[in-house]
């Protein structure tokens, strides 16, 4: 008998040349895997007790009837979990499309509505603007009529009372109130710019916004003054440096110049 940690030897085939008996017909190969599965199976069969335990089968636990988990309805109430959050925030998200959009439809009719009360007021101003240069002008108009009728009237009176006197005493008087004649001419002219640029006011019969449309264009009016002034005072600066400038230039001609002849250069007589 073998020993039971070794295997039992293979037995052997007689030599097919020396053997009396026919040769069996050649079988199929056996494969690789089967080979080697029972190999394993010759070495370690014997090196297994002759005697073991009997070992009950394992029964899997059963599982109530309550307890039972369906995956199938967890993945649903996921889906379900997960389209239902989807649809709020698509919700959401057109509900606050919708407010942006109600919040641009006010805000251009606000400025649609503030240009038309703009235009209104412009509109307004301008009508009252019309209104007072008419006004002004017809004005002005009356006060040179009334101007030119008292001029006619005082140069009647005065031509009858010349008329009355002698030749030579006469003529000094014609001389003395036509010198008069044009320093009051220029006094009246004066005076005529100073009403024409000071205007009355007139704001006794004004309300509130009426005022304060006044004083919005009399402080229009003052910045305009200043802007003009501005412009006059750089035109006069620019002028005067043209003038020195061409001074400067004729003097210089003049120092060159043979023969020059005496002339005013500069403010001076050379």
């Amino acid at each position: 008998l073998p020993h039971p940690g070794v295997a039992a030897p293979l037995p052997r085939s007689p030599n097919p040349r020396f053997s009396s008996r026919p040769s069996p017909a050649p079988e199929e190969p056996e494969p690789a895997a089967e080979r080697g599965n029972r190999r394993l199976l010759m070495v370690f069969v014997p090196l297994c007790p002759l005697s073991r335990p009997m070992v009950p089968p394992l029964i899997p636990p059963k599982i109530p009837e309550g307890e039972r988990v369906d995956f199938d309805d967890i993945h649903r109430k996921r889906m379900e979990k997960d389209l239902l959050e989807l649809q709020t925030l698509i919700d959401v998200h057109f509900e606050q499309r919708k407010k942006e959009e109600e919040e641009l439809i006010a805000l251009k009719e606000r400025i649609e509505r503030r240009r038309a009360e703009r235009a209104e007021q412009q509109r307004f101003r301008t009508e009252k603007e019309r209104e007072r240069q008419a006004k002004l002008a017809e004005e002005k108009m009356r006060k040179e009529e009334e101007e030119a009728k008292k001029r006619a009237e005082d140069d009647a009176k005065k031509k009858k009372v010349l008329s009355n006197m002698g030749a030579h005493f006469g003529g000094y008087l014609v001389k003395a109130e036509q010198k008069r004649g044009k320093r009051q001419t220029g006094r009246e002219m004066k005076q005529r710019i100073l009403s024409e640029r000071k205007k009355p006011l007139e704001i006794d019969y004004m309300g509130e916004d009426q005022l304060r449309e006044k004083a919005q264009e009399l402080s229009d009016w003052i910045h305009q003054l200043e802007s003009e002034k501005f412009d006059l005072m750089a035109k006069l600066k620019q002028q005067r440096y043209e003038i020195n400038v061409l001074y400067n230039r004729i003097s210089h001609a003049q120092k060159f110049r043979k023969g020059a002849g005496k002339g005013r250069v500069g403010g001076r007589w050379k």
